[in-house]
């Protein structure tokens, strides 16, 4: 099975699909979880140094045995330490995940280098990191539009990505973002995508799910769940969808989504305007001021 990919602003082909080792995953042994997926057809993995478990990626890739050319690796720089420099923050995970290089490298939050008037030096400094090699391409993380136009200034690089959280219920607050990375090239990435279901359930989505559900499985003729059809909403609109999950019968789910038929206009409205009705930021709330 070839997982449908998206092109960046680079011309580096990135599949739609990442496995997380963030939320469940935090501070855990990520290893199994990660052969697991890679066994399961998901090469996309998603890392950061702030998850505390980028040495047990590094191990999951190695009990898998998929080469590396075939695997795509990210993973996130977090606020550097005192005189620690981004390239050596960024030897430390490649060491940890035992990899020579990282295909996309972000910066996980604009907080605190942006209150102290330091993001465009550590822009630059990424630039350099990707000049180097060691890295082919950059982004970002949970940037604004202000932080997005900050290092605009300045980028000899524009963004690849800018991965932020994503679900309805934080559409109305995130849309001016998507507008302004797509305007920029600058494709978006989603985590928390499945927030209406595994976090909020009974919210005012709820009801239009239960609609598009019963649509698509009468056309469609096969079992769609609740989680696919948010994960569809995200597809249609050329989102790459970062999730995670420990069962097997989950990422065959999540692989499924791209054969799902698509959601109508009409439908991802009715998302929309369900979504716009319950405001609920479930992670980096400090970043955007909740």
């Amino acid at each position: 099975m070839t997982i449908r990919t998206i092109t960046l602003n680079d011309g580096t082909a990135i599949p739609w699909l990442a496995f997380g080792t963030g939320t469940a995953l935090y501070g855990k042994n990520a290893a199994e979880p990660i052969r697991v997926a890679i066994e399961n057809g998901i090469t996309h993995l998603d890392g950061a140094q702030a998850y505390n478990n980028e040495d047990s990626i590094g191990a999951g890739v190695k009990a898998s045995g998929k080469p590396r050319s075939e695997l795509f690796i990210v993973t996130k720089l977090k606020a550097l330490g005192p005189g620690q420099t981004v390239k050596q923050a960024l030897e430390e995970s490649l060491t940890k995940l035992a990899v020579d290089y990282v295909d996309l490298f972000l910066i996980h939050s604009p907080h605190p280098a942006n209150q102290q008037g330091k993001l465009k030096d550590l822009w630059k400094a990424m630039e350099g990191v990707k000049k180097e090699g060691l890295v082919k391409s950059i982004g970002v993380s949970n940037f604004r539009v202000e932080d997005l136009k900050d290092i605009l200034e300045i980028a000899e690089v524009v963004p690849a990505v800018n991965q932020i959280e994503l679900h309805p219920y934080v559409w109305k607050a995130a849309e001016p973002i998507v507008k302004f990375s797509k305007e920029k090239g600058i494709v978006i990435a989603s985590y928390g995508g499945q927030t209406p279901v595994a976090r909020v359930p009974g919210g005012p989505v709820d009801e239009v799910l239960v609609r598009i559900r019963e649509r698509i499985q009468t056309t469609y003729g096969q079992s769609v769940t609740h989680g696919q059809i948010l994960s569809k909403w995200l597809i249609q609109k050329d989102i790459i969808v970062v999730t995670t999950t420990s069962k097997v019968s989950r990422m065959k789910e999540f692989l499924a989504t791209e054969a799902v038929p698509d959601l109508t206009a009409e439908e991802i409205q009715k998302i929309e305007e369900a979504g716009g009705k319950l405001h609920k930021r479930i992670f980096m709330r400090q970043v955007f001021g909740e």
